[in-house]
């Protein structure tokens, strides 16, 4: 059984390692959680809310030691990792602070005149199941809105990154959260799905792969529990013009790169008109050539190594497929010249649907550029993907962007930019990219229970009411 491992992908070097929970302990999980939930759910919603914005503020001032946990265990680079502890202390932030409101009854109208408000409650404890690739920001966009609302949380992180998986749990520990409200938990895949049958379990969210959604989900619908899906993406960046080519080429490049590239929604499949085709690749492939792998604990550093040697070797077979089938490399296609899990910035065209790179994400910095003849051929290259999560669009006529992301099969698309993540949108895609929303308003209404409550209007007993008139028409039965 593999334990939990930090481990330096810029040096190789092991840092620590853990022991995977042993199985007589895993029931000692859920009943914690359930025990905990008994009481958490009944705390004022402003204590809840007062808590988050605690935690909020210790992320912010603690982001440069969280940082360097990130940076060491999955080499993102410095400035990037800080910028993320900073993302996860604003989402936190923006539940603790707007969560009441979002959380007020809802007051309904029904033509029968009856008193009537739907109220959000609480579904009980929950399972995270969490990637490595944003350690902080996956665990606050599940945890915030979670925690605000009453559910308690057990939280299985990715085996790659346990440095940041305590960091967070010691965070809620001094932010004030009750003992077993929020706990990590080192455990295995086969301990994940007892826990997801476990009838204290009422709910799992995961972030990470089509494979691993997969059989989280049967899992989940087998023991009819609700469970949310973030999964894999191959964003389109759709270029329909050259009129502001500098800006265009410039946010192709941090789209693709931000993060090694190691992110669902990053920008993968750079789909280009005729129109602008040359001066678009000319430029996009001078600018990733550009791009030199460097040490992740240098401020400056753009793109660090992959998170692992595994992730390196998966892009050169993908990249391997490719030119063995035509495709044709305009930038890096190798491994970096320096020790470490570093992989050049790639550009590949002339990727045709039998390559494996047509249809699969590339995790990495890795990306692909079509040719279109049309608006019409560029959304159907698009759309034509197993995922759909984000989409950009790229044009100087603005109602055509409109009219174009309309057309596009994706759960979120940005005009004039690329996907970037606030507390306050919405986050998910559909088809192969998931189900289910995360962060704003929509990150509250997952594990909910939409409680309706009912007050039957009675207005003294008035003459023409069922109960005083037999002739009048008994109330509808209700399914």
């Amino acid at each position: 059984m593999n334990n939990y491992r930090s481990v330096n992908p810029a040096t190789g070097e092991l840092l620590a390692e853990y022991p995977i929970l042993p199985d007589e302990a895993l029931a000692g999980l859920a009943d914690r959680s359930q025990r905990a939930y008994s009481s958490w759910r009944w705390e004022a919603v402003e204590k809840r809310a007062d808590l988050l914005v605690r935690t909020a503020d210790l992320y912010a001032e603690r982001a440069d030691d969280l940082a360097k946990i990130a940076t060491e265990e999955m080499g993102k680079p410095i400035a990037e990792a800080r910028k993320e502890a900073q993302l996860a202390a604003a989402i936190f932030r923006y539940y603790g602070l707007k969560g009441p409101e979002l959380l007020a009854d809802e007051v309904l109208h029904p033509r029968s005149g009856d008193n009537a408000v739907v109220r959000s409650a609480p579904l009980g404890p929950l399972l995270g199941i969490m990637p490595w690739n944003y350690p902080y920001y996956q665990v606050a966009r599940f945890a915030a809105p979670n925690l605000l609302l009453g559910n308690t949380i057990i939280l299985k992180h990715a085996r790659s990154v346990p440095g940041a998986a305590l960091a967070i749990e010691a965070l809620f520990h001094e932010a004030g959260l009750p003992a077993h409200t929020y706990q990590n938990a080192f455990v295995s895949t086969g301990q994940v799905a007892d826990l997801i049958a476990d009838p204290r379990i009422c709910g799992v969210s995961l972030t990470g792969s089509e494979k691993a959604g997969t059989a989280v989900a049967e899992i989940a619908g087998r023991h009819l529990k609700k469970h949310v899906l973030e999964l894999g993406g191959a964003d389109p960046f759709i270029v329909l013009d050259d009129r502001n080519l500098d800006r265009t080429v410039r946010l192709a490049v941090l789209g693709r790169i931000n993060n090694g590239g190691q992110a669902c929604a990053a920008s993968k499949r750079f789909i280009v008109l005729d129109e602008a085709y040359e001066s678009f690749v000319t430029a996009f492939a001078a600018a990733m050539a550009g791009i030199k792998p460097g040490d992740p604990t240098d401020p400056d550093t753009l793109l660090g190594p992959l998170s692992s040697e595994a992730a390196v070797e998966e892009l050169l077979d993908q990249i391997r497929d490719a030119t063995d089938q035509g495709a044709v490399i305009l930038a890096g296609g190798r491994r970096a010249d320096r020790p470490g899990a570093f992989l050049e910035a790639t550009v590949l065209t002339d990727v045709t649907p039998q390559m494996r790179a047509y249809h699969e994400e590339l995790f990495g910095p890795v990306a692909v550029v079509h040719r279109a003849a049309s608006v019409d051929e560029a959304v159907e290259i698009a759309n034509d993907s197993p995922f759909g999560l984000g989409a950009a669009v790229f044009t100087a006529d603005e109602a055509l962007g409109h009219d174009v992301a309309d057309r596009l099969e994706a759960g979120m698309v940005t005009v004039n930019g690329v996907t970037q993540t606030q507390p306050d949108l919405p986050f998910g895609g559909v088809k192969g990219s998931g189900i289910g929303r995360e962060l704003g308003r929509y990150g509250l209404e997952e594990f909910v229970n939409k409680k309706l409550i009912r007050v039957p209007h009675m207005a003294g007993r008035q003459i023409g009411s069922a109960e005083n008139n037999p002739k009048a028409p008994a109330a509808a039965p209700q399914s």
